[in-house]
């Protein structure tokens, strides 16, 4: 067989071009941070299939130059991009980039190494046990969830793969669940919309009463999160409220539920000693997730999966056919092939990304940056839920009207992009504090959009 000719200018991996277009793109992102604030938030005028159209129909037939490429990301790509990093994006929880982070990607995509298994490649194995040990040890995780006390951890792509969150209900259908087995259990107000062990002990014993069997449970911390027990349906879902960790777990020992803390989103303030007491009762847990990519500075994807017991993933997950037979994999425990702790055979080289993010910053810093954001949200974490309040002779109805014309008056501006959510049935708006860029004049100013709009609507109602 022989091979392709290749134009050495566009051959992929020609090291002097490589080196001259990675520098474009940075200084291409570089330019495109410095101007980030004029650009609005979010494409006011993109309908379904409107920038579609701006693009061709087919693929080009000859390669074209970097440059023309940039070009047309600025004319065609940005105008249309809601803009993430955006010190004006209070919408979603943050996917949270840094130079660190987009290092640690550039070496993790320049590598390129597919580390599903210890003999495929061993540093990243041994680097990715190593990180999520300090992960652990840095947000005071109990000593179980580590792999010298027994437990382990592993990098995820998403939190879906970390056993929770939303789509925890696909998974559970996908292993034969039915949707009939997911029951909602309400919150109130007063366990500030943390979900109550009384609530959830009471639907356990009606359902065994039933010839139910319940067997997972789900503590969210701080986190948009989906939980199941028989698998009855729990979270704090758009709040960023703090479930009871301790008594939710003597719940689940009870009656022989897994236990999964799921802290995707604020687990990364547990960097802060202050901020702790929300994951006691970790002990009692069998798994725990939280989610670097989201509040530490560590670029999309990356998500931490502790989990006590490895062999409850190992004897799901493990495969073992001739060809991925492993050097020690005859009964060296010390061996870890992460193709065992997920669905998936190939993964990314995620540890060295996290890797670069920790040894950069330090832990110091982090905690800084998480403290930061906290002030400025002054709540839980850095969230805040809100609404117009109710005035006399006003129903319920009318004042959710009143609240989605001030999300949509705010969002269609430009100027600040925010979400909502719907609790007790009355709309909520959320203002979620976490951007990299975002300083306090971000959120003055986000906080004077609100009230203008606000008796705009107010004043003409």
């Amino acid at each position: 067989m022989g091979s392709l000719p290749l134009d050495d200018a566009l051959f992929s991996l020609n090291p002097d071009t490589f080196a001259e277009e990675s520098t474009a793109v940075v200084d291409f992102l570089a330019r495109y941070y410095r101007d980030i604030e004029r650009y609005p938030v979010m494409a006011p005028d993109a309908k379904p299939g409107s920038i579609r159209k701006v693009f061709p129909d087919a693929a080009p037939e000859t390669g074209e130059s970097m440059d023309r490429i940039l070009d047309d990301v600025q004319r065609d790509v940005l105008p249309g991009l809601t803009h993430w990093q955006s010190p004006s994006f209070f919408a979603y929880f943050q996917a949270n980039p840094s130079g660190a982070g987009f290092a640690g990607e550039m070496l993790s995509a320049g590598l390129n190494v597919v580390p599903f298994m210890w003999k495929a490649s061993a540093v990243a194995t041994e680097l990715e046990q190593v990180v999520v040990d300090w992960m652990a040890g840095l947000l005071g995780l109990p000593e179980l969830f580590c792999f010298a006390g027994g437990g382990g951890g592993v990098l995820h792509g998403s939190t879906c793969e970390a056993v929770t969150h939303a789509t925890f209900q696909k998974g559970a259908r996908i292993v034969g669940i039915p949707p009939a087995n997911f029951r909602v259990l309400h919150i109130m107000a007063e366990s500030g919309y943390g979900l109550s062990a009384d609530t959830v002990r009471a639907a356990v014993e009606e359902d065994v009463a039933r010839g139910l069997v319940p067997l997972y449970l789900c503590a969210t911390v701080g986190t948009p999160g989906l939980g199941a027990i028989d698998p009855v349906r729990v979270g704090t879902t758009g709040l960023g409220a703090i479930d009871p960790v301790r008594e939710l777990g003597q719940v689940a020992r009870c009656y022989g539920m897994w236990l999964h803390i799921d802290a995707a989103y604020a687990g990364s303030a547990a960097i802060c000693p202050e901020f702790r007491c929300h994951l006691d009762g970790a002990e009692l847990a069998d798994s725990v997730s939280m989610n670097p990519h989201k509040w530490f500075l560590t670029n999309m994807d990356c998500c931490c999966l502790w989990v006590a017991d490895p062999t409850a993933l190992t004897s799901a997950l493990s495969t073992d056919p001739e060809y991925l037979k492993n050097v020690g994999s005859g009964g060296d425990v010390s061996t870890i092939d992460y193709k065992d702790w997920q669905i998936a055979l190939s993964r990314r080289f995620r540890a060295i990304k996290l890797w670069v993010v920790l040894r950069r910053y330090g832990a110091a810093a982090m905690r800084n940056y998480i403290r930061r954001h906290v002030r400025m949200a002054e709540w839980n974490f850095s969230l805040v839920c809100f609404r117009l309040r109710q005035r006399l002779g006003i129903d319920d109805d009318a004042v959710d009207g009143l609240n989605r014309q001030l999300l949509a008056a705010v969002n269609a501006s430009g100027r600040e992009f925010m979400t909502h959510f719907v609790m007790d049935s009355k709309f909520v708006i959320r203002l979620a504090v976490g951007g990299a860029m975002t300083e306090m004049r971000h959120v003055r100013d986000v906080w004077e959009l609100l009230k203008d709009k606000a008796n705009e609507l107010v004043g003409g109602s």
